[in-house]
This record gives C-alpha cells, sequence and structure tokens, in this order.
C-alpha cells in the first residue's frame, strides 16, 4: 500500500472503509452483521481498538478508528482476515440464504483473480485509510458516514440508521459498539 493511503502513526485517527467484493449487499443479513459487531467488539477488548464512529451499511463498513497501544495496521488485517472467514462460513452453511451460491461465486472468483489470496476474497482489497488531523476532519468524516444511510433513501434522520454510531452521538439510543467521543 502506499503511503498516501497507510497508517504512519498509530496515535491518530484514521477514516477506514471496509467494502465487500462486488458491492455485494451481504449486511442485509442480521447473521452476517453480527459477526461484524462480535468482531469489532473482541478487537476492542483484545487488541487495543479504539472506535469513535461506525456505519454498517449493506456492503461496506465506515470505521472512525484508533489504538492507544497496537499497531492499528495489525489490527485492521486480523479484523478483516477473521471477518471474512467466519462471514463465509456463515453463507456457506446458511441453507436458507436465497443468494448464497450467487456471493460465494463472486467472492471465490475475486479470490483466484487476486495474487494476494489463495482462493477466496470477501473484502475488497484497499482499506483507503483517511488521516484525521483536526476536529474538523472528524466532525466532516462523522457527517459523511452518519448521512450515507439518509443520501440512499434507507432513511430520512441520521439517528433512525441503526447499525451506527449516529444515534449515540444525538443521545436518541445506544447502538452495538462501545465509542469513545471525540
Amino acid at each position: 500500500m502506499g503511503r498516501k493511503y497507510s497508517f504512519r502513526d498509530n496515535r491518530k485517527l484514521y477514516f477506514v472503509t471496509f467494502t465487500v467484493v462486488h458491492w455485494i449487499d451481504v449486511f442485509i443479513r442480521e447473521e452476517y452483521r453480527k459477526v461484524l459487531y462480535e468482531s469489532i467488539k473482541f478487537c476492542q477488548a483484545n487488541k487495543g481498538l479504539e472506535v469513535y464512529g461506525y456505519c454498517i451499511m449493506t456492503s461496506h463498513v465506515h470505521l472512525i478508528i484508533g489504538t492507544e497501544n497496537g499497531v492499528l495496521s495489525d489490527i485492521v488485517r486480523d479484523f478483516k482476515s477473521f471477518t471474512s472467514r467466519h462471514i463465509r462460513k456463515a453463507i456457506e452453511s446458511n441453507m436458507y440464504e436465497s443468494r448464497r451460491e450467487w456471493m460465494l461465486s463472486l467472492m471465490y472468483s475475486s479470490g483466484i483473480e487476486n495474487a494476494r489470496n489463495k482462493y477466496f476474497q470477501f473484502w475488497q482489497q484497499h482499506n483507503h485509510p483517511i488521516e484525521l488531523n483536526t476536529n474538523e476532519m472528524i466532525d466532516q468524516r462523522l457527517t459523511y458516514m452518519h448521512n450515507n444511510p439518509v443520501e440512499l433513501g434507507l432513511i430520512e434522520k441520521e439517528e433512525e440508521w441503526l447499525h451506527s454510531s449516529a444515534g449515540d452521538y444525538y443521545g436518541s439510543r445506544k447502538g452495538e459498539i462501545e465509542l469513545l467521543f471525540v
């Protein structure tokens, strides 16, 4: 990964986006979102991940993250690897998943086409980490990610999206992920 988009300073906050290959709408199913939530919580408890904001969309995840005592690139690598394996297993074992064969076909073909993988790819390769140097940049990214479901017409108000930190920031409800506020 080039220096422009890399985790250069572990003391800084970063805005990252993880996108499923081919923008597949995997996270419309609760059981796959559950893997994400549990993985984020594990990384918070065991790897030093700090989450300042999040928004889980149907095909991608936005996070504002940092770490006090870990290496952010290692945390992200482990998170993506774990979630990829476990969501793949969940899809493979879900006999009620109507799109199972189609999703797996795209994920296996993406893995074969990518030299960095053996045979399977769940996440697109890049994270596109953006270092957030100012409060203005942090506010801008929080607004962007919380407004994402509004822009797509899924909800009318940011705080209505159940799978984001917007409710925490608006004080209307507690989200799934423990946050550090900026």
